[in-house]
């Protein structure tokens, strides 16, 4: 009997996963994305400089992207020892590649890689180092950011003719996802993203 089964969807090529990180401008999460995707795509799991070296580089990744205040000179160290160690050890060209990513990122932005360990991301991509914050000298109190936000993070009363006293536009820190809609439909372009201040980061241990 013929076999009727569906074929299987070739999954997401390494050439392709490539050109997408490439797309983002912070190298944290450029190698992120990269080993995010090779994880759950094209690699094999077969070898164990691979399998192991990707899940313990998306560690200390996400600690230089998410957790400063914990992460340190050995992660960018460790980061370096897992992508030399995946391009010589790894059996199959897949790892190898991936390995020379991570690799040619450390090499290529080794100061702004560095910057994360202080809590900045010059780029302000790594959503937990950013604020969004409302310009009071550029808002004109319409309401489109206010409408524009799912997860009720931005407080503040729509200007009315004849009426003062209004409570002023603000985005509250602890509920803004940093989606950055309120941002896309800003007449005046009040909404401005900042580094959150180093001692707020800091501070999270303490």
């Amino acid at each position: 009997m013929a076999d009727m089964s569906l074929p299987s969807e070739e999954g997401k090529k390494l050439e392709d996963i490539r050109k997408e990180a490439e797309e983002r401008s912070c190298p944290v999460q450029r190698a992120l994305y990269f080993i995010g995707e090779f994880i759950d795509g094209p690699m094999c799991s077969r070898c164990f400089p691979c399998s192991f070296g990707t899940a313990e580089a998306k560690i200390r990744l996400i600690r230089l992207s998410d957790h400063p205040e914990k992460a340190s000179a050995e992660d960018i160290q460790a980061l370096r020892r897992i992508s030399v160690n995946m391009t010589e050890a790894s059996f199959c060209k897949k790892g190898k590649d991936t390995g020379r990513f991570i690799l040619e990122t450390l090499d290529a932005f080794e100061e702004d890689i560095g910057k994360h360990l202080s809590g900045e991301c010059t780029t302000r991509e790594c959503i937990s180092l950013i604020q969004y914050f409302i310009k009071p000298e550029l808002c004109i109190m319409c309401g489109k950011c206010l409408e524009a936000c799912e997860y009720d993070a931005v407080i503040g009363e729509r200007i009315k003719p004849y009426m003062s006293g209004y409570l002023p536009f603000e985005i509250r820190q602890t509920k803004c996802t940093r989606c950055g809609e309120c941002i896309k439909v800003c007449p005046t372009g009040a909404i401005e993203i900042i580094a959150v201040p180093r001692e707020e980061i800091m501070n999270v241990t303490r």
